[in-house]
């Protein structure tokens, strides 16, 4: 565990990097990644300076380096990719909390810059990022932090990162940190004598225990060899008279920060006074073997066996190949046991005659464990049983699997798992969505949300010629709209005539007009009463399917709600128009502009108006991504001043069946969700069901899909879909509320009596004869629900959205009378003069 990291920065002592090197790793900037040697463990940084190229990062990490600090905007580069035990991300303090889940996921720990040393806001960001290591980098540079701030930074879970340009070998400065000072700061000692216990251990074996103090820990960090503290003699440099010399290769401290191992190179007759290697006896196993091998290499007399394979590489090569096919060839337990030590003894063996130890081979393991590449692996072709595939060459280094191919002629089918079977890691993966790869996204989309920003109309135009293919001489229409533009089929008109009313209906009842009065003591009435969002924007998609039912629900709860202006955006068609079923929406619902754009473009020009387009308060609606990342990027900005609804992703459904269901019913009601796009998720949760239960309702799904006008895309969404299968309704239930799915059915006896169980879902479609497509279209309910699990923090859109709550108070003079010598107290104390003087001056105009 480090106690702090050194970064380099600009011409660094070569002395002061090994100095460095024995107390934890070097972050080294990548534009001198090649100018500061491989002895030491390194870190990696790509700032915004360098260009990003994964083949080169790989090399690095291929090449031994620990781990790779990444800027936060290529972060979605490299997660997924990359073992996330080797990636650091690169933060400023603006962008913090602005880490997905699955970005954190994806890599080991943060590398925040931040303007100064705040220790609550450090501790703060610690807790926010639990989990994962804290590095902070202070960007003044000028002056290094005192001792007391690295000890109380260490403290709050961070490891700070100092420049190299602070730290020296001389003595502390008001410029420059001693480094052994640096590293000391933070050491706690429960010992009245105040020294540190130290495990000194070689090639991962103890050797003993000793004790360290400041001074004798100073010294050895600079001279590198080791230097302790004898509790009777003092300071106690290591083999000065026995000549058991150590080298020190690197100080590590433990998690509490109250003791230290030393990892060292042993000279002489070993550590022990006892002229033993260790303090706890004769080593043993490879150890003892290496120790042997050794000395024989030096003393073996001639003619013994030891001798003949030292000096006969015919003969140590014959025996290894001899003890490694007997080994292939055993079979028990105690047959594996016995070849291998022979086959270990003959390749120790060969290693010893090669000036090759135990320590060299775990180096080498080491250095291989931290290649990001892989090959293949066949066997060579004089080797291998089939030799087909080998002759063919060398296969390509990849960095992940490709994923299966999709058979066009095969079943359509879901991944089935058991959840009693699975461990707690394996639950936690059902839970995961796909990865939104937002920061990606909103780097991708603000250079068109700046554009329309800028030149407003003029932009739009031209964005809406570009990607959605019309070429227009005007972006809005404005009621009343032509009767042409409106043109349904009857049965249309009435289907949607239907369901405006029955949404109409259900959201009507869910308004606010009462003020809510509360007389918290006597004086003192409270009150909060509801008032509508002024300006509103509502994004309908377009893309694969036309979507009137997204435009009545938003438009409807808006239009309840009062709000005075309703702004319709949507993707035009190649001809410049809208669809007739989303124009008579807008007509319903009182649109007061409908205005014919789509993605970033639409959201930007909704949320800082154009010549033509109103600007808005807040923005609703789903969209791609595109359309999701605009939207983040607009309510972050503090000039927009708009909001929005809510996160969006991909459709969900997460449906439970027990023996009852219909699994034509449930196979149905899958496929609704999973026909939106090829990353829907879709869930079905087994309640005991039998094997060819569940096979039943996967014979329906590969049948109704087939039959489906959008089986390609079926084809896909449902092959990353999931089967749970489960033991109880309760289960079932437990993990649908883990899951948090944005639409849940319940295929279950006496469905309605689960509903009360269910915690976070965002609608919930109850019995055989509910389908998700009712609550779609016209049962009521509102369609614009939360994904990607955030059912568990936010609801559905509905009438309440479109309003805000106001709250007022009005104190009568005996009211504050009582109030007010609790405010003086309560202001007082928080060291707010003012406050509590608007409250005396009144009381004393009452004396």
């Amino acid at each position: 565990m480090s106690v702090y990291l050194p970064i380099v920065d600009g011409q660094t002592d070569d002395a002061l990097l090994q100095c460095l090197a024995r107390i934890g790793p070097i972050i080294v900037p990548a534009l001198h990644a090649g100018s500061t040697g491989s002895s030491s463990s390194r870190y990696i940084l790509l700032d915004h300076e360098t260009s990003f190229d994964l083949e080169e990062v790989v090399r690095w990490l291929d090449q031994g380096a620990e781990k790779v600090i990444i800027p936060l905007a290529w972060a979605t580069e490299v997660v997924g990719i990359l073992p996330p035990e080797r990636v650091l991300l690169l933060l400023d303090v603006a962008n913090a909390s602005a880490v997905s889940e699955k970005v954190r996921n994806g890599a080991s720990g943060v590398l925040i810059k931040t303007p100064a040393l705040d220790l609550d806001f450090i501790g703060s960001l610690a807790r926010f990022f639990t989990g994962s290591a804290v590095h902070v980098l202070p960007m003044d540079t000028s002056i290094p932090p005192s001792t007391y701030t690295i000890r109380e930074l260490r403290r709050t879970g961070a490891i700070l990162v100092l420049p190299s340009s602070l730290l020296t070998l001389s003595t502390s400065t008001a410029q420059q940190i001693n480094i052994a000072d640096a590293f000391v700061a933070p050491l706690v000692s429960d010992r009245t004598d105040g020294l540190y216990p130290t495990v000194v251990s070689e090639d991962g074996k103890s050797l003993g225990l000793v004790y360290s103090s400041v001074e004798s820990i100073k010294e050895t960090i600079v001279s590198g060899t080791g230097v302790y503290q004898s509790r009777k003699h003092g300071l106690w440099r290591k083999g000065e008279t026995s000549g058991a010399t150590q080298q020190v290769l690197n100080i590590r401290v433990d998690c509490d920060l109250d003791s230290l191992e030393f990892d060292v190179i042993q000279y002489g007759a070993g550590f022990c006074h006892l002229n033993t290697p260790s303090c706890f006896g004769q080593a043993r196993g490879l150890a003892s073997l290496q120790k042997t091998l050794q000395s024989r290499l030096e003393s073996a007399p001639e003619g013994s066996y030891t001798y003949r394979l030292f000096n006969d590489p015919a003969l140590l090569r014959a025996k290894i190949m001899e003890e490694a096919d007997e080994l292939c060839r055993a079979e028990t337990k105690e047959e594996v046991a016995f070849e291998a030590a022979d086959l270990f003894y003959f390749a120790l063996t060969k290693c010893i005659s090669s000036g090759v130890t135990i320590a060299d081979i775990e180096r080498s393991l080491d250095k291989k464990a931290k290649k990001v590449t892989r090959r293949k692996g066949d066997a060579k072709p004089q080797w291998a049983e089939k030799v087909a595939e080998s002759t063919a060459g060398p296969s390509k280094p990849s960095l992940a699997p490709a994923p299966p191919p999709l058979v066009e002629d095969a079943p359509i089918k879901m991944r089935t798992y058991d959840l009693s079977q699975l461990s707690p890691e394996a639950r936690s993966q059902l839970l995961r969505r796909p990865v939104l790869k937002s920061e990606e996204m909103i780097a991708k989309v603000k250079p068109i949300v700046d554009d329309v920003r800028k030149r407003g109309d003029a932009a739009l135009l031209e964005l809406t010629a570009k990607f959605d293919k019309a070429k227009l001489t005007t972006t809005v229409e404005f009621p009343p709209f032509v009767p042409e533009s409106m043109q349904l089929e009857p049965a249309i008109r009435e289907a949607i005539d239907v369901a405006y009313a029955n949404v109409r209906k259900f959201h009507a009842a869910q308004t606010q007009d009462s003020t809510l009065v509360v007389e918290t003591m006597p004086g003192v009435v409270c009150s909060r009463f509801a008032r509508p969002i002024a300006r509103v924007g509502l994004y309908v998609p377009g893309g694969t399917a036309i979507l009137p039912s997204t435009a009545l629900m938003l438009g409807v709860p808006a239009q309840v709600a009062g709000c005075k202006e309703i702004v319709l955006a949507t993707p035009p068609r190649p001809d410049g128009t809208i669809s007739p079923e989303v124009m008579y929406v807008a007509h319903l619902v009182g649109a007061s502009a409908v205005l014919k754009a789509g993605g970033g473009q639409a959201v930007a020009a909704l949320a800082y108006g154009t010549e033509t387009v109103p600007k808005v308060d807040k923005i609703f609606g789903p969209g791609n991504q595109w359309v999701t990342a605009a939207k983040m990027l607009v309510q972050n900005d503090t000039d927009a001043l708009v909001s929005i609804d809510m996160p969006a992703g991909p459709s969900e459904v997460l449906v439970i069946a027990d023996a009852t269901a219909n699994p034509a019913f449930v196979a149905a009601d899958l496929l609704s969700q999973a026909e939106h796009g090829i990353d829907s998720q879709v869930v079905l949760v087994s309640v005991n069901l039998s094997d060819e239960a569940v096979a039943a309702i996967e014979r329906e799904v590969d049948a109704q899909a087939h039959a489906l006008p959008r089986v390609e895309i079926l084809r896909q969404s449902v092959a990353k879909s999931l089967i749970v299968r489960t033991s109880s309704p309760e289960e079932a239930i437990t993990f649908s509320n883990d899951y948090a799915p944005e639409h849940l059915i319940i295929h279950l006896e006496n469905a309605s009596s689960w509903v009360a169980a269910v915690q976070n879902a965002g609608s919930v479609f109850v019995g055989p004869f509910t389908p998700e497509s009712c609550g779609d279209y016209a049962s009521g309910t509102n369609h614009t629900l939360p994904t990607n699990g955030y059912a568990r923090q936010f609801s559905g859109v509905n009438t309440l959205s479109f309003q805000k709550h106001i709250t007022s108070q009005e104190i009568t003079a005996d009211g504050l009378r009582g109030l007010g010598p609790v405010v003086v107290t309560l202001a007082d104390c928080e060291g707010l003069g003012a406050h509590a003087n608007a409250v005396r001056i009144r009381l004393l105009a009452m004396q």
